[in-house]
């Protein structure tokens, strides 16, 4: 037996190895393999398994990483996808679907010592006071980590085992899972009463899941558009529902729908700050009852471990909903029934790097290979979305009133120009929005600012001879950073200094200023306008650590 195996480095091609015997049985296709290459030994994974191969002499694999297929054939398939459409190296379409914490030869689960009271026999052994006040721990719990227990107890690890060779207790090595929301405390709901909009257009849903075909037809879009030359994507709904209009319970009943159905869905959010409070509603529906599952949550901020045991949950079937971003869109989900891609219209489903796939469009590919309805949510759609419902090619499903016939919220367009006048130079905050915000202030109540530009200023630049600061490696302009006192690419991470005159050799001159507006910039304005308030900033900048997001939106 021979395997096809596609290696970690992009050469375009595959190569063939033989399967020594004391590996039969072991390798599959979609099995992480380490293979001899030339003088080293590189990682990949098995593409194809056949009986012989057109060459001799060949190598053989030297070992299988793993107990488990990590690419599933689906998934193997649409990568291969990725790579022609996206028009990037096959290896480099393979190792995004996989998070490198999974990919590493040497991740694995965290195993931890825990220490286990044991039932008593025979008159219980008089122990000396340190051994009885562990004891006394133990007998509480009646389990415990034997790290915790030493902390509580102010004691070593020696101590308990002393109460292990008297045959009081157990300690014994068992796989911890690393949980990102094992802390949080989430209260059960139940579905909620929808409206006649909600109704109809969640059984227009549900029936496409019914009338779901036992294939799914696998077409080749065209580029730029995937659906786009297609029979209708009946598996594929956009669903275009004012804010507040309920979307989120559509999404949660069509989900309970397909777990009835025994499959499971992946629902993408475009920003990781939006995954806690998301989690949090799909883990109070189906943390309890009769369609209890785990809910796995992907996405960049979790550490290398979490990471890890999230996407083994879901391989192993065990966490049959997935949240996250973009990438959560390769989880290995069996079988498939739902893909909902939230906020459909936002930029942020569009991969910078190779491979650069749009999730969105991915996630409607992935549908179609595997006939799972796929519905697509926002209440400013795409431009190419709504073409597609025109078009006949999606179905439109609308949501024009919000729930329990709330009002929309009272809008307002300010002439920024009136407010120039009156002071001198641009003023970052209109009349009207210091005078909200007071309000709000006064009342106790909190208030919101939104702003799509990181850092201070948006560009440098000199009045005089008309020099932009720019990035080297993308031709855009650098954004400064104030407290860090740096020139910033916001696409490719380039760093500079700020230089104290203009770079431009015939002009430098010492009046180069900054010019545009950020969020450093807005945090910094908002403490002298109103400096009793507590003024929190959250962007890619400050929100350093996995739990940050949650942290702030909780406080606030």
């Amino acid at each position: 037996m021979i395997a096809r195996v596609s290696l970690e480095i992009a050469l375009r091609k595959e190569f063939d190895y033989s399967i020594p015997p004391e590996l039969a049985g072991q390798v599959d296709v979609g099995s992480r393999v380490q293979v001899p290459f030339g003088a080293r030994k590189i990682l990949g994974v098995v593409t194809a398994v056949a009986e012989e191969s057109g060459r001799a002499n060949l190598k053989p694999i030297l070992k299988v990483i793993g107990a488990q297929t990590l690419v599933t054939p689906k998934v193997l398939k649409l990568a291969r996808w990725i790579g022609e459409y996206y028009c990037c190296a096959p290896e480099t379409a393979l190792k995004s679907v996989l998070p490198e914490a999974v990919r590493k030869e040497d991740a694995g689960w965290r195993e931890r010592l825990f220490v286990r009271a044991l039932p008593a026999s025979g008159e219980f052994p008089k122990l000396p006071k340190r051994q009885q006040d562990v004891w006394n721990i133990i007998e509480e719990r009646r389990e415990i980590l034997l790290s915790e227990l030493v902390e509580l107890a102010a004691t070593t690890a020696a101590t308990v085992r002393k109460l292990e060779d008297r045959g009081l207790v157990s300690i014994t090595s068992e796989v911890s899972e690393r949980d990102p929301y094992a802390r949080e405390t989430i209260l059960a709901t139940q579905p909620l009463v929808v409206n006649p909009a909600q109704a109809a257009a969640l059984e227009k849903i549900k029936a496409a899941m019914d009338g779901q075909k036992s294939e799914a037809r696998s077409q080749k879009p065209e580029a730029g558009n995937p659906g786009s030359d297609l029979r209708p994507l009946t598996s594929t709904f956009l669903l275009h529902g004012v804010t507040g209009s309920g979307k989120t319970e559509i999404y949660l009943q069509a989900i309970a729908h397909a777990l009835e159905q025994g499959k499971g869905a992946i629902v993408l959010v475009p920003e990781i700050a939006l995954t806690p409070q998301t989690v949090e509603r799909f883990k109070a529906r189906f943390g309890s009852g009769k369609l209890q599952t785990l809910v796995a949550v992907l996405h960049s901020h979790l550490s290398a471990g979490e990471r890890h045991d999230e996407w083994h949950k879901i391989r192993q079937g065990r966490a049959r909903i997935v949240i996250g971003a973009r990438s959560a869109i390769f989880a290995p989900v069996e079988p498939l029934g739902l893909i909902i891609v939230d906020e459909e219209h936002e930029h942020t489903y569009k991969q910078e790097e190779a491979p650069r796939y749009h999730a969105r469009d991915v996630a409607i590919m992935r549908g179609q290979m595997e006939n799972a309805v796929v519905v697509l949510g926002s209440a400013t759609p795409s431009m190419e979305s709504f073409y597609n419902c025109k078009r006949g090619k999606f179905t439109l499903l609308e949501l024009p009133e919000r729930v329990d016939d709330q009002k929309l919220p009272y809008v307002r367009v300010v002439d920024m120009r009136q407010a120039m006048h009156k002071e001198k130079g641009p003023p970052l905050f209109s009349p009207q929005l210091k005078e909200a915000i007071t309000q709000r202030l006064e009342r106790g109540e909190q208030t919101i600012l939104f702003l799509n530009r990181r850092g201070y200023s948006t560009s440098l630049l000199c009045p005089k001879c008309g020099y932009v600061a720019q990035c080297p490696n993308c031709s855009v302009s650098l954004t400064y950073h104030r407290i860090e006192q740096k020139l910033s690419c916001h696409i490719c991470g380039h760093n500079e200094k700020v230089p104290s005159v203009c770079p431009e050799p015939k002009c430098k001159n010492p009046a180069i200023r900054f010019a545009g507006t950020g969020t450093q910039k807005v945090e910094e304005v908002l403490a002298k306008l109103f400096p009793k308030a507590r003024v929190k900033r959250m962007d890619a900048d400050t929100m350093k650590r996995k739990d940050d997001y949650r942290r702030v939106l909780g406080d606030f």
